[in-house]
């Protein structure tokens, strides 16, 4: 059999970009992804869907790209080549809901190749509640335990361990939400092959869709008022400092040269900050923020 080719994960990436998009519209039934087309002037391009102002996603992107070319003297530093050149695809998710009880997702699956045939695969699936509620982290771990377990028994613990250790804001000595599952640098061995490896990186995209369509539909007929929206606001500043300050993939997408609008959709439409903020002891919002830990065991 021959080996899966970087053509044909683009191929399926792009299939899973659609899919994402088209049970998104259906399930927010108010908003629709408007595609924005771009190239990149070293090689590839991508499509950009953003959505924003449907009756459940504030605002929300689905990204493509597939890029390529001389790779960046930064990264070839960074694995003490001094030429080659790299092809990059993936797919990168965000959505930020109107509603403050639908949490905030992303969702990103990626491959990355040298022309020197080194090659990985990365991505994971992390959420962010502006409430923690501990049914729906139980629902959210069990779902992506269950894709784990399909390909290896040892993965859900393992990337749940690396998802914890990841998403941890250091300057706030605090977790960016409950976590979820985080993979990167996989490529074959003896007991995994490329196509294995590619089969997980798949079932993890085409998990997205029921996973966030299921919180979708239930927590955005919740009702909320200013106080929920304020601490909605606080807690995407949170998102916010991750992302630009953090973030690997943001700081990849720049340094090789990406689209930055297309970097930065992950960013809210509004968020805040206001100055040493402390909530109500015992309130929903100190239960959140107590919460926000590494290792809890979601499935306990």
């Amino acid at each position: 059999m021959s080996q899966v080719t970087k053509e044909d994960i683009a191929a399926v990436f792009r299939n899973i970009q659609d899919h994402i998009c088209k049970e998104l519209e259906r399930t927010d039934e108010l908003g629709k992804f408007i595609e924005d087309k771009w190239e990149r002037p070293g090689g590839g391009g991508g499509r950009s869907r953003v959505i924003r102002s449907g009756n459940i996603i504030e605002k929300g992107g689905v990204n493509f790209s597939e890029v390529y070319g001389k790779t960046p003297e930064k990264i070839l530093n960074s694995f003490g080549l001094t030429e080659g050149d790299f092809f990059a695809t993936g797919v990168s998710i965000v959505l930020h809901p109107e509603n403050p009880w639908v949490p905030i997702i992303h969702m990103n699956i990626r491959y990355f190749e040298m022309s020197t045939g080194t090659y990985w695969f990365g991505g994971g699936i992390d959420l962010t509640p502006h409430y923690i509620d501990k049914d729906d982290a139980r629902h959210f771990h069990q779902r992506l335990k269950a894709v784990c377990d399909k390909h290896d028994p040892d993965y859900y613990r393992e990337y749940k361990q690396w998802a914890d250790n990841y998403f941890f804001i250091k300057h706030r000595n605090e977790t960016r939400g409950i976590g979820g599952i985080f993979f990167d640098h996989l490529s074959a061995d003896d007991s995994k092959s490329k196509e294995d490896i590619f089969a997980f990186v798949k079932d993890v995209g085409l998990s997205f869709a029921p996973i966030y369509t299921h919180f979708m539909s239930k927590n955005s007929v919740k009702p909320y008022g200013k106080r929920e929206k304020d601490w909605q606001m606080s807690r995407r500043g949170r998102y916010v400092e991750f992302n630009l300050v953090l973030d690997r993939g943001t700081k990849f997408g720049l340094e090789t040269d990406g689209r930055t609008e297309s970097i930065l959709m992950s960013l809210p439409p509004m968020a805040g900050w206001e100055y040493n903020h402390q909530p109500i002891p015992n309130s929903p919002e100190a239960n959140t923020l107590a919460t926000l830990k590494k290792g809890i065991d979601w499935l306990a």
